[in-house]
């Protein structure tokens, strides 16, 4: 079924309607989808690589207002939803909620920022910050910067070297991001000391 699915977003690269098809997946994935919206914004940044900026700009916005989507469930609905989310949402546990809770209290930046850049499900993290109250500010800020630079990392390099970078981009990307992440994450605490 996944399979299927990932094929169904990668058929949307050749369409007229693939800025706003990227957009909502965008949005869908920060609160709900499973696939994440780099499967498409790659397809579409190697068939017009002069627009793969502009494409990272319309995937930012999307996953911006679908963080904040989540938010607004965690936020508002959470005593009503949290079984289901237990229950239906994949990587979704008891568990994992008092776990992100904990991680939000020790330092809200870090932990959003970490889900927001690297592989980990952004979804998780957005439902559970409005479950938890993050402030909504720092929310905001984080999920901005971390989705822009990911975004952004990702159609700089397809702007930059084509689609020779294509099979670099599905073996290493996902490791740069956690590398990068440890060293912004370096950088942080030792500017909070």
């Amino acid at each position: 079924m996944l399979k299927r699915l990932y094929e169904w977003v990668l058929s949307w690269a050749n369409s007229p309607y693939a800025s706003p098809a990227l957009f909502i997946m965008a949005f869908a994935e920060a609160s709900f989808f499973p696939i994440p919206p780099d499967v498409l914004l790659l397809a579409m940044a190697m068939g017009a690589p002069e627009k793969a900026i502009r494409f990272a700009c319309i995937c930012t916005a999307g996953s911006v207002l679908g963080a904040i989507a989540g938010y607004a469930l965690g936020w508002g609905l959470w005593g009503v939803m949290d079984q289901w989310f237990y229950h239906y949402v994949p990587g979704f546990s008891e568990v994992v909620f008092i776990q992100l809770s904990q991680s939000f209290s020790d330092n809200a930046f870090v932990a959003l920022f970490t889900a927001g850049f690297t592989p980990i499900p952004f979804k998780i993290f957005t439902i559970a910050a409005g479950a938890a109250a993050v402030p909504l500010i720092l929310f905001i800020l984080t999920a901005i910067l971390s989705r822009g630079l990911r975004y952004g990392l990702l159609a700089l390099l397809i702007r930059q070297f084509g689609e020779g970078i294509k099979d670099w981009i599905d073996r290493y990307f996902n490791l740069l991001t956690v590398l990068l992440t440890v060293i912004i994450i370096i950088m942080v605490v030792l500017w909070q000391l």
